[in-house]
């Protein structure tokens, strides 16, 4: 086990690099890039061509020395091989640089916006399982009959319909769109959020996340519902459970204590990344519809601004946690099952 995790983790080393490198490379062909943002922000005038990166075009006009100072202050007045060789030595000490118009840290940055992510991905992943579990072994249990049909139609409605459309559905119902004026519009927190009681920010805080929250669970319900009974639904015929049944054991004992543990294993052994993708991710288009400033709508400008050291710097720490969370996730397979062995797969 400690030998597999431990090639793992060497195996990270390279897929990081990769990744790093290949998005390095794209940016550098990408037109528009920040320095010459600035000089058509000093014309006054709209994006033309050029690459970031390498040579820039539109600097008529312009002192050349004033260019340079310009590339100077974004790093391109060095070559790629040593801008990318600063930015992956700084990356290994988990330093991310430094936004170019946030005027920050990019750590801080990401930091600024985790609190919307997070209230977001988190109600999201805990809602999901703690309506999907009980729900898909009651389908298993019940399956074939008028309650697992009429609960999939249900489920599955949920998953067509994309999560911005629900969301601009409850604002017209609830939120003063065209009917009822019930929850807020916008925001985690009211004007007057720090002049109320505890209790009372606790219950503005829950007013305001249900239309969003809402808006970004209901399409998760299906795939969590369906598995979690096609999980049980496939321990159940096995023979085991048909031979606890022939004994006498109880369908209640036979249901909890013989197929409860092993249907579980997919599911539990998914929580690592179901989790860290929730808390981690965020819905651009939720984000923007309820004015919620989050990961989502911090990618998008990043990438329109040619922030390089935010696009970058998310880009990296997302993907460690996420190399992470999938050995972390292996790990759970261990944990749940002792009978799997890495070794004995080869791996």
């Amino acid at each position: 086990m400690l030998a597999y995790i431990f090639r793992r983790i060497l195996l990270m080393i390279p897929t990081l690099i990769g990744v790093m490198t290949l998005t390095f490379v794209v940016t550098q062909f990408v037109p528009g890039g920040p320095v010459e943002q600035v000089m058509m922000r000093m014309h006054g005038g709209h994006h033309g061509e050029g690459g970031s990166g390498g040579s820039y075009h539109g600097n008529q006009g312009l002192d050349p020395q004033q260019i340079e100072d310009l590339k100077k202050e974004y790093g391109f007045d060095k070559p790629p091989l040593t801008r990318y060789w600063l930015m992956m030595s700084h990356y290994a000490r988990f330093d991310l640089g430094q936004s170019y118009y946030r005027h920050d840290t990019v750590m801080a940055v990401i930091r600024s916006k985790l609190p919307v992510s997070i209230t977001l991905g988190v109600w999201t992943f805990v809602l999901t399982y703690l309506v999907s579990l009980p729900l898909g072994i009651s389908k298993a249990v019940r399956a074939g009959s008028r309650f697992d049909l009429v609960t999939s139609i249900i489920v599955l409605i949920g998953y067509a319909i994309p999560g911005f459309v629900l969301g601009v559905l409850l604002l017209m119902l609830f939120g003063g769109g065209t009917f009822w004026q019930v929850f807020p519009m916008r925001g985690l927190t009211s004007d007057n959020f720090d002049q109320l009681t505890v209790a009372g920010k606790v219950l503005d805080y829950l007013w305001h996340i249900v239309m969003p929250v809402t808006a970004s669970v209901v399409g998760n319900f299906a795939m969590v519902t369906m598995l979690t009974k096609n999980s049980f639904l496939d321990e159940i015929g096995r023979q085991y459970v048909l031979t606890a049944r022939a004994k006498g054991v109880p369908e209640r004992d036979v249901l909890w204590k013989h197929i409860f543990r092993n249907a579980t294993i997919p599911l539990i052994t998914g929580f690592p990344a179901a989790f860290i993708t929730a808390f981690f991710t965020g819905s651009l288009l939720i984000e923007t519809l309820f004015s919620l400033d989050g990961l989502g709508l911090l990618g998008y400008e990043s990438v329109i601004q040619r922030d390089y050291p935010v696009v970058l710097g998310s880009l990296y720490l997302f993907t460690l946690i996420g190399l992470v969370t999938k050995l972390l996730a292996d790990v759970c397979y261990v944990l749940v099952d002792p009978r799997i062995q890495f070794n004995s797969l080869g791996r």
